[in-house]
């Protein structure tokens, strides 16, 4: 795009519209920062716009540049992005003074992204980085969902697993549990209520005096090795060549409940060799994630926010573990034949600092790596910034990590979401 976009803010009730004079903002960090033109797409399909509250806009005078702080009628707006787009900028705004200084709003934990208004469209400051249509929200309409949810609990009653799926799927719009209820793609396997980190932005749990609340109720029992069993064949036997996941945002850590995993594990595959056998983990539990990978697993997704050991401790706040546990998980899996990859929580002025860089090189070529999945943090961002160590290093743009990445570790793959083992399984595509 040649030409600069408009300014979009919100009014008092939400409703959106498009300054007639100023360019948007973007930040990044704690700075704010014009967006280039290479940065702009148009808002993808399955985006939303949302006001944030406690912000003001701010917009950039397209002839002097100097950054305009709007009155106090006109809030911030941001795109909430879909599966397989990668935020590069935050919008642009200046959080509004509380009643006593320190008080300020803190935003809800969603990923907020920096929009503009052109010739009619809304553009967002974005970057597609996998296919976005196998995890488009249309794909699994809400009907179709319903007649699957009732039909599934009609004959699994006894199954607490896919009825604690039904309320993710129907109460949440988990997509994850709605594929497993539809039989595509990824499924969703939870299986602990406990966990041996207190991330910051945790989804299902959060402590008493937390600004925000957690957006989602984490998983209340210990699901037993034959609702694993029941769940696991139920979705292989519907897709193939589909991935059936341990760990999911609705509960703790799974390889806490590693013995029942392995035992699962081994059971269905007694049963069948088709389907992918997927952990999310944060793998801080090696010994615990060695005996589950030698159990069968197929594939590991990693969630890491660092390489370095200061900021990774700062916002997972690990009990027992740290980044070698993590590394060491990695490379037995990698090791082993697990098509390993991480769940990268990106968030632009500190995954695109020069010593998070090329923490996260070093970190991808001693794993073995082979594909890292770029996700949005969703947090707050004065909030997630006051909880880690200062950031030093020159920032390089989040186009430059994803370029950086490609270039530095030799066959890694950059996506958004979970990838099978092509050329493995009958030659099964990406899921």
């Amino acid at each position: 795009m040649s030409k600069t976009p408009r300014l979009l803010f919100a009014n008092a009730h939400g409703e959106v519209m498009n300054h007639e004079f100023l360019s948007p903002a973007g930040r990044t960090g704690m700075y704010l920062t014009d967006v280039e033109d290479a940065e702009w797409i148009e808002l993808p399909e399955g985006a939303t716009l949302t006001w944030l509250p406690g912000t003001r806009a701010v917009g950039t005078d397209p002839e002097t540049g100097e950054m305009v702080q709007l009155d106090e009628s006109r809030y911030a707006v941001g795109a909430l992005l879909p599966q397989g787009f990668t935020r590069l900028l935050l919008p642009g705004y200046v959080k509004r003074p509380g009643e006593q200084a320190g008080d300020e709003v803190t935003l809800p934990l969603f990923g907020y992204t920096a929009v503009g208004w052109y010739k009619g469209k809304v553009y967002a400051a974005a970057h597609l980085t996998d296919n976005p249509d196998l995890w488009n929200p249309l794909y699994a309409p809400e009907d179709k969902v319903q007649r699957a949810v009732g039909e599934m609990l009609a004959h699994h009653s006894d199954n607490r697993l896919f009825e604690h799926l039904s309320h993710c799927a129907l109460d949440y719009g988990c997509l994850t549990a709605k594929n497993t209820f539809l039989g595509r793609l990824e499924g969703a396997l939870p299986v602990s209520s406990t966990c041996n980190a207190g991330c910051v932005g945790c989804i299902s749990e959060q402590p008493d005096d937390s600004p925000f609340p957690s957006p989602q109720t984490r998983l209340t029992f210990h699901p037993s090795a034959d609702e694993m069993v029941d769940v696991m064949l139920t979705h292989i036997r519907q897709t193939k060549n589909g991935i059936i996941s341990f760990g999911q945002g609705c509960e703790g850590e799974p390889s806490t409940r590693w013995p029942a995993i392995v035992q699962a594990i081994r059971r269905v595959r007694e049963v069948t060799k088709d389907g992918y056998i997927n952990i999310n983990t944060n793998a801080g539990m090696t010994k615990a994630i060695s005996a589950i990978v030698d159990a069968g697993l197929d594939m590991m997704r990693v969630s890491t926010i660092s390489a370095l050991p200061d900021h990774y401790n700062a916002y997972y706040r690990p009990r027992g573990y740290g980044v070698s546990d993590v590394a060491a998980s990695l490379k037995y899996a990698s090791d082993r034949g697990v098509y390993t990859s991480i769940n990268y929580l990106v968030f632009p002025g500190v995954t695109d600092r020069e010593e998070e860089v090329e923490a996260m090189v070093d970190f991808l070529r001693a794993t073995g790596v082979k594909l890292v999945q770029m996700r949005n943090l969703n947090i707050d961002a004065e909030y997630y910034l006051n909880q880690i160590p200062p950031q030093q290093g020159d920032l390089l743009g989040m186009l430059s990590v994803i370029e950086i990445l490609k270039d530095e570790v030799p066959g890694l793959e950059v996506g958004s979401y979970s990838h099978t083992p092509l050329g493995s399984k009958s030659g099964a595509n990406s899921n």
